[in-house]
């Protein structure tokens, strides 16, 4: 079993920056990939951002260009940084691992930008 903590979520205002952390309890190259998802209220999860075990990252069209994902494997922790930060980025984040044989997800950090 593998647990994933979040942190770093909170209020911001619009045009700001957080960043995000995904801790792992164990090496995260037990994962094939791993990805930020959000879920803002009545909507469904949603994949924000992913990065292989060999660094290659993909990223939702409407965060290109403001969010960057990135991993330590030293720390067995991935990031996100989210710089210019808008109203509609406010979801709950959530960090999700996963390899062929199983999928892992964290509890989840609330991010909210105000206007």
């Amino acid at each position: 079993q593998v647990q994933l903590v979040e942190s770093g979520g909170g209020l911001v205002q619009a045009g700001g920056s957080l960043r995000l952390s995904c801790a792992a309890s164990k090496s995260i190259f037990t994962f094939t990939a791993m990805g930020w998802y959000r879920q803002a209220p009545g909507k469904e999860r949603e994949l924000v951002a992913l990065i292989t075990s060999s660094d290659s990252t993909n990223y939702v069209d409407s965060v290109k260009g403001r969010f960057t994902i990135s991993r330590d494997n030293a720390k067995n922790t991935v990031y996100l940084q989210m710089n210019s930060l808008k109203p509609e980025d406010t979801a709950v984040y959530y960090c999700k691992g996963w390899n062929a044989m199983a999928r892992y997800w964290g509890q989840g950090t609330q991010v909210t930008v105000s206007s």
